[in-house]
C-alpha cells in the first residue's frame, strides 16, 4: 500500500490515498511524514455493504510522544495569541471545511452508515461549532475584577484570570464523528489550548480530513491527530505527563478507563458518557401525529445510536394502548437501507459489535415471552447480505428490570412500559445508573415541570427529545455514570481552563490580620549590614 501525496485544503484530494485508491486516516502533524509501505492498517467498511471504503493507519507510541511534544511546544505561543487572532484562525478553518461539505458528508454515509441528511447535519454542525466558539475566544480570556467587593478583604486589587489548562487530548466516538469532535476541539482552541485528537477507530476518515483542513489554518502543532485503538494510543495519551486535560465522549466503560489512565497525573477530565434516556408520557399528554413523530424520531435517529436518544418509553396506563397503536403505525412506515438512498430514514448499525449485540437482544427477547414487533420496510438497495441492518423494533410485555430496560442498548429496539402514577414513572426513570437526558410529555406545563424536576438527568426536555432539542446556552452533561463535567458554550470553555486569582497588597502588615506574633522579627535588631 503506497502513500500518495495529500493535498488537503489546496483543491486536490481530501485524503491520503492507498494504492487501491481508498482514503487512509493517518497521523496529522507537521514533521511526521510517512512515505512508502506501511504495516498494521485495518479496514474501514461500509456497514450497509461490508465493503472496504478506507483504511486506518495506527500511530506508533513513539509518534504519540512526538505529537504531544509538538503540542507542548506550540502551547505558549497559541495561549499568548490575541483572542481575536485565535478566533480568525478558527473561522478560516471552518471555511475550509465548508468548502468540502459534500465530500465529507458522503464519507460519513459510507463509513458510519448515516443517512445523507444525518451526515450533512454532522458536518454542518461541526462547522457551526467552530464559528460559535471562535466568537467566544475573547470571553474565554476575560479577567474578572473583584477589587473592593465584599469578602475580598483589604486587598488593593483582586483579579481572576481564566487561563488555558495546557495541551489537551480529545477522544471522540464514531456515531457523530465531526460534530462531537468539534464540540471538544472548538472550545479548547478558543480557550488557548493546543489539542491532540484521537478519532474513533471505527470511523476515522471524515473527521481526520476535517481536522486536517482545520489544522492547515492554525499554527503548526496547535492541532494534531493520531490514530489507533483506545487501549493503546488513547491510554498513552491520557497517561502522558505533558497532557493536562482530557475531553472524552464515548461509552461509560471506556470512560472509566480514561479516568484510570489520567488519575496518576491528576489531569482535568471531562466525560460525556452513555445514556439510557427515559421518555415519560403523562396521562394528559397530547398524542397526535406531531407528538408521535417526535417520539419516533427521538428513538430511531441514527438507528438508535445516539447517546441522548430515547432508549425507553414509560406511558400512563390509561394512554398505553393509544400510544402503542399510533407509535407502531408510524414505525411500520420507516424505510431502512443504505444512507445514500434519499428515501431512507434509518441506516445500518455502524459497528460489528453493536450489530451482534442487537441481534443477541432480539433473539433473547423472542424467547423471553415479550411481544416483539419488528417494523419498518427495507429499501430496494438494502438487501446486501453483509449489511448490518436492524429493523426499528417495539417491545412490550417485558419485565421492568430486563436488560433492554436498564442498560443502554444503542440500537433501534425500544421498550414501551405502562405506569400507574407519577411516582411510579419517576422511580423507574431513575432506576438505572445513567442520567444523561430525559423527557416528559404533557399538555400541562406545571405538571410536566413538577415531574421533570424529580428526574436525575443533566437535561430534561418537555414535549421533545431528539437531536436539536438541546439548547446551546445551557450546560450539557450527565448525572451518575453518564459522565462528569459539562459542555456547551462557556460551560465547555470552563472545562478547558483554570481560574487563576492574582491578589495584590501594598501594605500587607496593615491589611492582613495575624502579623502580631511576628513583630519581634526586626531588621534593626541585627548587627552589621543587611543584604538581600
Amino acid at each position: 500500500m503506497t502513500q500518495r501525496s495529500s493535498q488537503v485544503g489546496s483543491g486536490g484530494a481530501l485524503w491520503p490515498l492507498s494504492s487501491d485508491g481508498r482514503p487512509v486516516a493517518r497521523v496529522v502533524a507537521p514533521n511526521i511524514e510517512r512515505t512508502g509501505q506501511f504495516d498494521g492498517v485495518w479496514p474501514i467498511d461500509d456497514p450497509a455493504t461490508g465493503q472496504v471504503v478506507g483504511w486506518c493507519d495506527p500511530t506508533s507510541l513513539d509518534e504519540v510522544d512526538s505529537v504531544v511534544d509538538m503540542a507542548l511546544h506550540a502551547f505558549p505561543a497559541w495561549a499568548a495569541l490575541a483572542p481575536t487572532d485565535r478566533s480568525a484562525a478558527m473561522v478560516a478553518g471552518a471555511a475550509l471545511i465548508e468548502d468540502h461539505l459534500a465530500e465529507l458528508a458522503a464519507c460519513l454515509v459510507k463509513e458510519v452508515g448515516k443517512t445523507g441528511d444525518e451526515s450533512l447535519g454532522d458536518v454542518r454542525g461541526g462547522i457551526s461549532l467552530l464559528r460559535s466558539f471562535a466568537a467566544l475566544a475573547s470571553r474565554a480570556a476575560e479577567v474578572h475584577d473583584l477589587s473592593g467587593l465584599e469578602s475580598t478583604g483589604a486587598a488593593d486589587e483582586v483579579l481572576v484570570h481564566r487561563v488555558p489548562v495546557g495541551p489537551v487530548v480529545v477522544i471522540t466516538p464514531w456515531n457523530s464523528p465531526i460534530y462531537l469532535t468539534m464540540n471538544c476541539v472548538a472550545p479548547a482552541l478558543a480557550a488557548g489550548c493546543t489539542v491532540v485528537v484521537k478519532p474513533a477507530e471505527a470511523a476515522p476518515l471524515g473527521v481526520t480530513a476535517a481536522l486536517e483542513l482545520l489544522s492547515s489554518a492554525l499554527p503548526a502543532g496547535v492541532l494534531t491527530v493520531v490514530q489507533g485503538a483506545g487501549a493503546e494510543v488513547g491510554s498513552a495519551l491520557c497517561a502522558h505527563n505533558e497532557i493536562r486535560g482530557v475531553l472524552f465522549v464515548g461509552g461509560t466503560a471506556a470512560g472509566r478507563k480514561v479516568l484510570h489512565a489520567a488519575a496518576p497525573t491528576i489531569k482535568k477530565v471531562s466525560l460525556e458518557l452513555g445514556g439510557n434516556d427515559p421518555a415519560i408520557v403523562l396521562d394528559d399528554a397530547v398524542l397526535n401525529d406531531g407528538a408521535l413523530r417526535e417520539l419516533v424520531a427521538g428513538c430511531y435517529s441514527l438507528s438508535g445510536q445516539v447517546c441522548f436518544n430515547i432508549k425507553r418509553i414509560y406511558v400512563h396506563r390509561s394512554r398505553f394502548a393509544e400510544l402503542l397503536d399510533g407509535f407502531t403505525r408510524l414505525v411500520d412506515q420507516i424505510v431502512v437501507g443504505p444512507g445514500d438512498d434519499p428515501t431512507v430514514q434509518m441506516g445500518p448499525l455502524t459497528t460489528v459489535a453493536g450489530y451482534t449485540n442487537a441481534r443477541r437482544l432480539l433473539d433473547e427477547l423472542a424467547q423471553s415471552g415479550a411481544e416483539v414487533h419488528e417494523g419498518g420496510v427495507f429499501s430496494t438497495g438494502s438487501a446486501h447480505p453483509a449489511g448490518r441492518f436492524i429493523r426499528p423494533t417495539v417491545v412490550t410485555g417485558l419485565d421492568r428490570t430486563h436488560e433492554l430496560v436498564v442498560t443502554e442498548q444503542f440500537a433501534p429496539i425500544i421498550p414501551i412500559i405502562p405506569f400507574d402514577t407519577d411516582d411510579d414513572a419517576v422511580y423507574e426513570a431513575n432506576r438505572t445508573e445513567y442520567g444523561l437526558c430525559s423527557s416528559v410529555w404533557s399538555s400541562d406545563p406545571d405538571h410536566a415541570r413538577s415531574v421533570a424536576l424529580r428526574i436525575q438527568a443533566g437535561n430534561t426536555f418537555i414535549n421533545a427529545h431528539r437531536i436539536g432539542a438541546s439548547v446551546p446556552l445551557v450546560p450539557f452533561g450527565g448525572f451518575k455514570q453518564s459522565g462528569q463535567g459539562r459542555n456547551h458554550m462557556m460551560h465547555a470553555i470552563a472545562e478547558c481552563t483554570e481560574e487563576h486569582a492574582i491578589v495584590r497588597y501594598s501594605r500587607p502588615g496593615d491589611q492582613i490580620p495575624g502579623i502580631q506574633s511576628w513583630l519581634s522579627l526586626n531588621l534593626s535588631s541585627i548587627a552589621g549590614p543587611v543584604t538581600g
